[in-house]
Order: C-alpha cells, then sequence, then structure tokens
C-alpha cells in the first residue's frame, strides 16, 4: 500500500510540474524546447493523412451504401464482432416487384414480358452492385480502417509521450536556472541530463513512426488503384447489362402500338405527282407497324436530300427482323433521320440495304 500511495503521489506530482510548464508557456512565461523544421513536416503531413483518410473513408461509405440507418447498423455489427447480415440490394428489390408486377398483369402481355425482361436486367445490376460492395470494402475500406485504427493510434500514443518529455525537459531547465546552491544545481543538472536523454530517445521513435506514412501513402495508392479497378468492372457491367437489354428491347417494335393510328394528312387533288418532300410519314418509321409493313415503308421512302452522314459502329448488333440493318462493329454506314422518328434510332444505309439502326450503337462522324 505504501508504494502505491507514493507512486500516486509521485505521478501526481510529475503531472502538476507538467501542468505548470504548460499553463507558463502558453503565457509566454516559459521556454520552450522547439522541434526542428523537418520533425514539423512530419507532424503537418501526418495530420494531414489522418484527416483526409477519415473524409474518404465517411464519403466511401455513404456511396457504397447511402441509407444512414443501415450504416449505423453495420458499424454496430462490426464493433460487436458480429457477420453484417445481407441484405438486398435496391436494383433486386426492383426486380422482385417487377416480376410480381407481371405474374399478376399478365405475363404473356405486352406490358408483361417487357417488365420481366427488365426485371431480370436489374437482378443482374443488383448482384453486380453487391460483388462491387463486397470488393470495394474489403480492398479499399478495411485498408483505411485498419490505418485509423492501428497505426494512427500508435502515432498519436507516441506523440503524447513526446509532449510529456518535452514538458519534463523544459521543467528541468527552469529548476535548473532557479537553482543557487551548488548542491542544487547538481542535482538539477542530473535532473536535465536525464530528461533530455528521454526526450531524444521518445524523439527518435516518434520521428521513425511519422516516416512511417510514406508507406502508408503507398499502400492506400495500390488501395485507391483496386478501387477504380473494382468500380470500373461494376460500371462495365452495368453498361453490359443494360445494353443487352436495350437490345431485347428492341426486337419488339410493335410492342408500343396504339389502339388508333394517326391519320395521314390529305394529299392534294391538284398535285400531278406525289414526291418524298410531300409524302405522309409512314407510321412504321416511327416503329408503330409490323416488321414486314416497316420494310416496306423504308424502301417507299427516300433520304432527304441533306442531313445524312457518316456513322462508325460501336458493337456488332443482330437485326431482329426485316426492317432493322444488321451492323458489324467498326465499319462506316451512312444514317439519317425521317420525320416523325424514333429519336434512339437512325436510318442506315450500307451500300443498297438500307434499314433502323439504334443510335446508342453508333459513333456519329462530322
Amino acid at each position: 500500500m505504501d508504494f502505491n500511495m507514493k507512486k500516486l503521489a509521485s505521478d501526481a506530482g510529475i503531472f502538476f510540474t507538467r501542468a505548470v510548464q504548460f499553463t507558463e508557456e502558453k503565457f509566454g512565461q516559459a521556454e520552450k524546447t522547439e522541434l526542428d523544421a523537418h520533425f514539423e513536416n512530419l507532424l503537418v503531413r501526418a495530420d494531414s493523412t489522418k484527416n483526409w483518410t477519415e473524409k474518404i473513408l465517411r464519403q466511401t461509405e455513404v456511396l457504397l451504401q447511402p441509407n444512414p440507418s443501415a450504416r449505423v447498423e453495420e458499424f454496430l455489427y462490426e464493433k460487436l464482432d458480429r457477420k453484417v447480415p445481407s441484405r438486398v440490394t435496391n436494383g433486386e428489390l426492383l426486380a422482385q416487384y417487377m416480376a410480381e408486377a407481371a405474374s399478376e398483369l399478365g405475363p404473356t402481355t405486352p406490358y408483361g414480358k417487357t417488365l420481366i425482361k427488365v426485371a431480370e436486367a436489374e437482378k443482374r445490376l443488383g448482384a453486380a452492385e453487391r460483388d462491387f460492395i463486397h470488393t470495394a470494402s474489403i480492398n479499399f475500406l478495411t485498408p483505411l480502417r485498419n490505418f485509423l485504427e492501428g497505426d494512427w493510434k500508435t502515432i498519436s500514443k507516441e506523440r503524447r509521450l513526446l509532449q510529456n518529455r518535452r514538458l519534463d525537459l523544459d521543467a528541468s531547465k527552469a529548476r535548473l536556472k532557479k537553482a543557487k546552491a551548488a548542491e542544487a544545481k547538481a542535482t538539477a543538472e542530473q535532473e536535465l541530463r536525464v530528461a533530455q536523454t528521454e526526450f531524444d530517445r521518445q524523439a527518435e521513435v516518434t520521428r521513425l513512426l511519422l516516416e512511417g506514412i510514406s508507406s502508408t501513402h503507398v499502400n492506400h495508392l495500390r488501395c485507391l488503384h483496386e478501387f477504380v479497378e473494382s468500380q470500373t468492372t461494376y460500371y462495365a457491367q452495368c453498361y453490359r447489362h443494360m445494353l443487352d437489354l436495350q437490345k431485347q428491347l428492341g426486337r419488339f417494335p410493335g410492342t408500343f402500338v396504339g389502339t388508333t393510328e394517326p391519320a395521314s394528312p390529305p394529299l392534294s387533288s391538284t398535285s400531278p405527282t406525289t414526291t418524298a418532300a410531300t409524302m405522309p410519314v409512314m407510321p412504321s418509321v416511327a416503329g408503330l407497324v409490323p416488321p414486314g409493313e416497316a420494310a416496306l415503308c423504308l424502301e417507299e421512302v427516300a433520304p432527304p436530300a441533306s442531313g445524312t452522314r457518316k456513322a462508325r459502329v460501336l458493337y456488332d448488333y443482330e437485326a431482329a427482323d426485316s426492317s432493322e440493318l444488321a451492323l458489324l462493329a467498326d465499319e462506316l454506314i451512312t444514317v439519317y433521320s425521317l420525320p416523325g422518328m424514333d429519336p434512339d434510332w437512325l436510318i442506315g444505309e450500307r451500300g443498297n440495304k438500307k434499314g433502323k439502326v439504334p443510335v446508342t450503337y453508333l459513333e456519329l462522324l462530322s
């Protein structure tokens, strides 16, 4: 018990001495040992690394999980060392609703069939999102958290020890200045040497840890590249799934046929001939009649005298019916639009062949 009381009294005395030294430094009544410029730069870089790592970590968490309640729940599960429950992604939930709607509204109707196809695509998008979140969490978020919860805590602890050693050193310098008697000076000098040694040792330990921030940057750089790779893979999958869906939906040009068709404007009885410029636009050009009739209309309607341009094909495209033109990647074709035509489609010509082509498969050239 005696030993504990003596240690407690000693610790209290040290704490009081440091507090006095710190207060006098703040009021300019005591000298303060300054660290060299290199050390100060290391401290600034370490603080910046910690602050920006926290911000990047938080915002990446928001990107991967926009729902704040879900983020809090996942955080609690991690702190309790429990497995985070698997969640249904928004795309998968939308796919479920669309599939159920198709089942109830009629899976054989045009709307039902389309709902089923879109649901399948949304389900694939949801699965791709799940893979992306999992990969990004392991390869990017985990290393950032490990730095903040591991390396940074160690650095902070050693910096606090360095601050205490510096206060002890400066307090020893102050006592030496105040000592008058030879014996008091000898004691103060001995305390100063011990304090200086402990300060130098702690400064070296802290400096090595701060210089290790360079290795942290290298590690975070590697993780950043992996994050970009996983994000690139995710968006590429999404793009591919949506192109496939768009191609499937493009196979049904008659899906959106209304119950009535707009009447064609009457031809002038005084016109001796009917030209392409005065010919009424056929609904098939806009994808509103069956494929067979659409092909016939494309042959009857001549392209405009101006407005044609070249286009490079980006991807292979298989014509769904005779109204469309099959495409091969990297080939050049002539394209133009007709009045009243769906803006997502153009008329494409290659030699003596012509047909509708989807705009998303083209790179229009000047």
